[in-house]
């Protein structure tokens, strides 16, 4: 019965939004792939605001049912019935009279299964379209036949652009830069590569009084060049995020150094490499979003390239991956110990796989903990965790890695606005 309402309150939604769009026609921008889309989202958010009035997919509504809620401008409704009457008849007062609406949508497109985003293409007509990265073993996975039909699936919102559209390609993914073979739109590529349209370098960490604060990088694009500062966040995903973002600004021509100026204070959004201060004088890098090999990977790197007494990993279950969950576990472990990372921490049953990759390094035993969730794992850091450690927490959604992190930050009172999952609803879960 639940999920036959869903789909006729899914039929009802992308109805009504359809209608919206056809009436108010704003422009959209749309955003995919397996790594990065929310915080590539919420950077084009912050430069388009500076230009017109927006409106972007709240946290990660990317789905069925996000997709129309952002068009409708509405909340989640979860289990409660009346909420989504509620929905409904803002959607059908938006239709009949007119009222202010968003010059650009800023839209979020996830897949979890096959056909998700044909249904999608059917439906919704975009003026930009972002691929952002894919990854060896993407997130979701283990509901394709194959990583080759999850790519293909991804490129499928390359069939939504409007004719005088632009799509915005990353180089530095193959998968991603070969989807300019599928489309005859005008093309924009960013990353680190010289070859790309802009393309980034000098990517550093940098400190105040010792501390580490941020990110910094430069952006090169037809000879000229700028500065990009970002505080409070570390991480290539975020550089990915701001350089997709001044493509984006590019491709409409607004002023780059102007773009650039807006991530040093931006409102990024919470558990994607973001610094967090921690008990006994330490610091926590919460990545505690999600998890996936390609952004294990690059959050444990950058977790390296960090100056601190101490550095400790606590990595929680990679799910979805299907078939591939042991050895992508295993190959994390590997990185752990090549890049001497001085703790590891693992929590869940498959996280124990990080533990045995790790092992089959020489990493030294004693140096690893295990735990069965993420509140025990929070337990035993409190007391563990030193002055000038730097802790790295990450983890799939399921594992809810955040209530580690709750137990670690310096002030916990400050969770609702620092941390991921603290709607009521997921606090209940």
């Amino acid at each position: 019965m639940k999920e036959l309402f869903r789909k006729i309150i899914v039929y009802i939604l992308i109805i009504e939004s359809r209608l919206i769009l056809l009436k108010y026609k704003p422009k959209i921008v749309a955003i995919t792939g397996s790594v990065g889309k929310t915080s590539t989202k919420d950077a084009v958010f912050a430069v388009l605001s500076k230009y017109a009035y927006v409106r972007k997919s709240e946290k990660s509504f990317n789905s069925q049912i996000g997709l129309p809620l952002t068009i409708l401008g509405c909340p989640n409704g979860w289990s409660n019935p009346l909420t989504w009457v509620k929905n409904i008849f803002i959607g059908l007062w938006l239709i009949i009279k007119t009222q202010q609406y968003p010059e650009w949508l800023v839209l979020e497109v996830g897949v979890g299964k096959p056909g998700d985003m044909a249904e999608t293409a059917s439906w919704l007509a975009t003026d930009i379209v972002i691929l952002t990265a894919i990854g060896d073993t993407p997130v979701h996975v283990e509901f394709f036949k194959s990583r080759n039909h999850l790519v293909e699936e991804k490129s499928g919102l390359i069939n939504t652009l409007k004719k005088d559209g632009h799509l915005i390609l990353n180089i530095d993914d193959p998968d991603v830069f070969n989807m300019r073979n599928k489309s005859k739109n005008r093309i924009f590529t960013y990353g680190f590569n010289k070859e790309a349209d802009m393309y980034a370098s000098e990517e550093n960490i940098f400190y105040e009084e010792e501390k580490p604060k941020g990110v910094i990088f430069r952006v090169d694009e037809k000879g000229s060049s700028v500065p990009v500062v970002i505080n409070g966040v570390f991480g290539r995903n975020h550089v990915y995020a701001s350089l997709s973002a001044l493509a984006f600004a590019s491709v409409l021509k607004f002023n780059l150094l102007e773009s650039a100026q807006v991530f040093k204070d931006y409102d990024f959004p919470p558990g994607r490499m973001c610094l967090i201060e921690g008990v006994n004088n330490s610091l926590v890098i919460d990545d505690t979003y999600n998890s996936s090999p390609f952004a294990c990977r690059a959050a444990i790197n950058t977790l390296a390239n960090v100056s601190a007494q101490r550095k400790i990993v606590v990595l929680g279950d990679m799910l979805q991956l299907g078939k591939h969950t042991e050895e992508a576990h295993k190959d994390i472990g590997h990185l752990v110990a090549l890049l001497k990372i001085d703790f590891l921490c693992v929590v869940g049953p498959r996280a124990k796989n990080f533990a045995l990759g790790a092992l089959e390094k020489d990493y030294n035993k004693e140096n690893i903990f295990e735990f069965n969730n993420s509140k025990e794992a929070g337990d035993f850091l409190q007391s563990f965790i030193k002055k000038g450690d730097m802790v790295l927490v990450k983890g799939s959604q399921g594992v809810r890695m955040e209530k580690t992190v709750e137990k670690i930050m310096l002030n916990p009172e400050n969770k609702k606005d620092l941390l991921v999952r603290q709607d009521e609803e997921w606090l209940k879960r």
